[in-house]
């Protein structure tokens, strides 16, 4: 599942979210918010041992609240299932005949169940009189049914039968109701299904656990002018006797699979198809007559499937695989086997008016769900422990898949800004956690489908890529998903695979990244002996808070690359770090030779330089003799050691002044980033204006090199560039910026000359950060004329910069308002308390007056805690951790319990961190400012 990015305002300080992968925001982001596709949202410390003010004991994880899995006495062989949905009056009708094995007598049969009412249930062992259920026990905490039997079902197999009706919700979960608009305007409803984790059991009874597998044989009667997609493709179409406005369309038989990736669709929908090279059909669905937004994701997906095919050297199992856009959708998309469920905005592509931003987020996510068809459906993790396993690796394969068809998009430089960052963001919390969570009760399910599970984990198999070799990692791949297919596995069986065929100690290596929270900070200083280059190293835990002091802290083996100036692109020397220090020896170095570790930012680590090493490296930013990826790691773990309280943020300030001459879109792209973090610290002071000059400074140059309009001979990255710097520089205010965006921005909407996709976003975001109630009422129009999902979100995401206070609440009423899907609710309150300091006040409020609300919307899945995580943690007074914490003592949200510390957490960190250093940032920005001509 991809978790879509949380549409964070440029001056968040919640940097992204997945999102999921992929988990990654809701959309890709927008050019002038963090990098483009990232959630999201796009979305930390373990051994500090000490209490963070009143938020009790560090790392207090959520309560675990009782919970058994089902037992084991019975199981499915085959499901045998026809459901006839009511698009009308939002019911369903379900009739299950499961072919099942009794493996212990018994004289009950416990399954899930969740807002389903049985009518009848019977049991017919194999040759032998049906037995009718004289009762049925629902455990509504549990999720669960128990059908009671007069008599002991006896060990053999037989068919478990069950007629059932349930609801066509509108939580988007389960068997849900999702609404459209047709072309000629009218409201109608499609019937669609999204039931990972644990929502299968909202559609029908089953034994709704990953490791549970069976067949399928799906049937749905449906109006016959309707669609109807499952898994497999169609056998048989047929009226339906009852009546003659319905058919029943049947569906080829599945292989074995587990429940959560069972799917099936029913609306109205033109498609687009193909074959790929191996035979197998592919069609992108779309909305009635946008067929043509269909074409680019399906030349994705039609090269993406030979890759994975040849990668593995496993074919595709299906004989086909169906991509469609859904309406109202929770996630950015879901892996269902043969019929990948997706956000409009993360399949649609319209020729002419998506951005380019939107392509690449297109791209990613089909990468991330075609790898899901073999890593997660035709091997399936255990349990949801083992979530990370499916969804780091699709998170990180799907960045190999899109280089592999988009070479100019430099992906893995993006990689790093956009996953492994914001990873170590949230691993340096004391409230973060191991990437395998034991997972029990279905409600902690949904809170481990964060930037952990996909981020973290794909940084540390990219690492564990790089140490093994891709040849190696290969082999292990294909010895991984023969030994498992069709069956569950577990992370060390992915271990002893890739171990078998690299020789290397995978298993002890990697359990030191996935069972422990948090990551190492390496801290190296170097000696000049004769000719060569002497390194001391030492690890200890890196910590948000500042430096570990502990007794007992953890300690990881680091696979460490190292790189001179004399070759910067190559590691002159790769070594295992097993021990807290070490000392290394490179040969033939001159003195005034560079030394870096952590080549291409690939280690999961942060390294702190002695002053000389650190001194040495800042040329190679200057003249560009730093690899971009490294220019980019660099400038991140300084700005992430100044956080944390371990060196000084002005030191960190003139580091960043040296990267007038960078060309690379997302070194700039993380630049943006950390300045837009310390902007909205800075925004609780008096001399905010002060980090809008600087930020005009830094940004002003590549502004007018860059210029409006695109030059001939440039690319994907110029655009993403120019649509960031633009923002960047038409928010903080920067006089030419803001005077031409006005002019574009009228001829944009007096139709005399159309904006391009990728300067709206900077557009849109300048004239109503610097605009009054007449332009809002102006961007509502366009909103509201959008036929286009992607430009409603596109303009949903800047509503928030606006600045007057009646303006905020007219924005935070829209957000709850019929115009906007409810999973996109999100990224406008989001939107809103990123925008300005008054505008997080207002979010807040307004959160906690609509709670109930919305709360019941999202029913406790990841989106509530993507709204928790956008609306507070900018702020930065050490009270309002105490109001949060108490508000939700009193409002409950279990599925967000661990968002809430991380938030609370964030918070006191932010408050550390203005009464640190705010003083002596101030003193340098008056002080730069004193120095320089006055910039506009």
């Amino acid at each position: 599942m991809w978790l879509a990015a949380a549409a964070a305002a440029p001056l968040s300080l919640a940097r992204r979210l997945p999102c999921s992968r992929r988990l990654r925001f809701l959309g890709p982001p927008s050019p002038p918010p963090p990098p483009p596709f990232v959630l999201l949202l796009r979305r930390l410390s373990f051994c500090l041992g000490r209490r963070l003010h009143s938020l009790g004991p560090a790392a207090a994880m959520p309560e675990k609240r009782p919970f058994e899995r089902l037992p084991a006495d019975v199981s499915p062989i085959n499901y045998s299932l026809c459901l006839k949905p009511d698009l009308l009056d939002f019911t369903f009708e379900g009739k299950l005949e499961a072919a099942a094995q009794v493996r212990q007598a018994t004289n009950q049969i416990v399954m899930n169940c969740a807002d389903i009412d049985i009518i009848t249930a019977s049991y017919a062992p194999e040759g032998d009189e049906e037995i009718h259920a004289t009762g049925f026990n629902y455990q509504n905490e549990d999720e669960k049914v128990t059908l009671s039997f007069p008599s002991t079902l006896q060990t053999g197999t037989g068919t478990l039968k069950i007629d059932f009706v349930g609801e066509l919700n509108d939580k988007m979960k389960g068997f849900y109701r999702s609404k459209y608009t047709t072309p000629s305007g009218e409201v109608r409803y499609a019937a669609v299904t999204q039931f990972e984790a644990t929502d299968a059991r909202r559609a029908f009874p089953c034994w709704d656990e990953p490791a549970i597998k069976a067949t399928f044989d799906i049937s749905l009667v449906v109006p016959k002018d309707r669609v109807a997609l499952s898994n497999m493709n169609v056998i048989d179409r047929k009226p339906y006797p009852d009546d003659e406005n319905l058919v029943e369309v049947k569906f080829a038989r599945t292989p074995v699979m587990s429940t959560y990736l069972v799917a099936f669709v029913v609306g109205e929908y033109d498609f687009v198809e193909t074959r790929s090279k191996d035979g197998v059909c592919v069609r992108v669905y779309t909305p009635v007559g946008k067929a043509e937004q269909g074409k680019f994701a399906l030349e994705v997906a039609a090269k993406t499937l030979p890759f994975y095919k040849d990668y593995f050297n496993v074919p595709y199992p299906l004989p086909k695989i169906d991509l469609i856009a859904i309406a109202d959708f929770a996630a950015g998309a879901m892996e269902n086997w043969g019929l990948v469920t997706y956000r409009e905005t993360a399949l649609l592509i319209d020729p002419k008016n998506s951005c380019s931003s939107s392509r690449q987020w297109v791209a990613l996510v089909v990468g991330h769900e075609l790898a899901h068809q073999w890593f997660g459906n035709l091997v399936t993790m255990e349990w949801w422990t083992h979530l990370w396993l499916n969804e780091g690796f699709a998170s990180w394969i799907e960045y190999l898949c899109v280089d592999h068809c988009f070479p100019e998009y430099d992906i893995w430089t993006q990689f790093v800004s956009a996953d492994y960052t914001r990873a170590q963001e949230l691993d340096a919390l004391d409230n973060s956690h191991p990437i395998e969570v034991s997972v029990g009760h279905p409600s902690e399910v949904d809170e481990i489908f964060d930037a952990i599970s996909y981020s973290k984990g794909a940084s540390v198999i990219r690492m564990l890529h790089d140490y093994i070799g891709d040849k190696d990692f290969k082999k292990g791949m294909n010895i991984y998903l023969t030994k498992f297919q069709q069956k569950n596995a577990a992370t060390e069986d992915l271990w002893e695979s890739l171990e078998n065929a690299s020789g290397k100690p995978i298993a002890a290596v990697m359990s030191t990244w996935t069972k422990q929270m948090g990551f190492p900070l390496i801290y190296v200083e170097a000696e000049q002996v004769e000719d060569d280059r002497v390194l001391k190293l030492s690890q200890r835990k890196f910590s948000a808070s500042g430096p570990y002091s502990g007794e007992d802290c953890p300690q990881w083996m680091v696979p460490i690359t190292i790189s001179t100036s004399d070759e910067p692109n190559e590691a002159k020397l790769k070594i295992l770090m097993e021990k807290p220090e070490m000392t290394v020896v490179l040969k033939n170095v001159k003195p005034d030779q560079w030394v870096k570790l952590n080549l291409g930012t690939v280690g999961f680590y942060r390294t702190q330089y002695s002053s000389a090493m650190l001194e040495s490296l800042l040329p190679g930013i200057r003249d560009l003799s730093l690899p971009p990826v490294d220019r980019l790691g660099l400038q991140n773990d300084l700005f992430s050691l100044a956080r944390a309280g371990i060196i000084s943020t002005v030191d960190v300030l003139k580091v960043m002044e040296a990267f007038v001459n960078e060309p690379n879109y997302t070194v700039w792209s993380d630049l943006s980033c950390n300045l837009g973090i310390l902007s909205t610290l800075l925004s609780h002071t008096d001399f905010y204006e002060e980090i809008q000059l600087f930020v005009k400074d830094v940004f002003s140059p590549i502004g007018e090199r860059l210029g409006w309009d695109p030059k001939p001979g440039e690319g994907h990255l110029d655009a993403l560039l120019r649509g960031l710097v633009l923002g960047k520089l038409g928010k903080s205010g920067h006089k030419p910026t803001l005077e031409e965006a006005r002019r574009r921005f009228k001829d944009h909407v007096d139709g005399k000359q159309i904006l391009s996709a990728d300067l709206r976003s900077p557009v849109y975001l300048t004239v109503l950060k610097h605009g009054d109630s007449t332009t809002l009422d102006i961007m509502l129009k366009l909103h509201k004329e959008a036929d286009m999902q992607e430009e409603k979100n596109r303009i949903e995401r800047v509503l928030g910069a606006t600045s007057p206070p009646e303006l905020i609440q007219k924005v935070l009423t829209f957000a709850l308002s019929e115009e906007v899907r409810p999973q996109d609710t999100v990224s406008v309150i989001g939107g809103v308390a990123g925008g300005s300091k008054q505008g997080r006040k207002a979010a807040w409020k307004f959160i906690k007056d609509n709670w109930e609300e919305l709360y019941n919307r999202y029913q406790g899945g990841f989106l509530i805690s993507r709204l928790i995580k956008l609306s507070v943690e900018g702020f930065a007074i050490d009270k309002m951790a105490g109001e949060v914490k108490a508000f939700f003592e009193s409002h409950p949200a279990p599925s967000a319990e661990r968002t809430i510390q991380q938030c609370c957490e964030n918070i006191l960190l932010n408050a550390a961190w203005l009464k640190r250093d705010a003083e002596s940032i101030h003193q340098y920005l008056l002080e730069r400012k004193a120095s320089q001509p006055p910039t506009v």
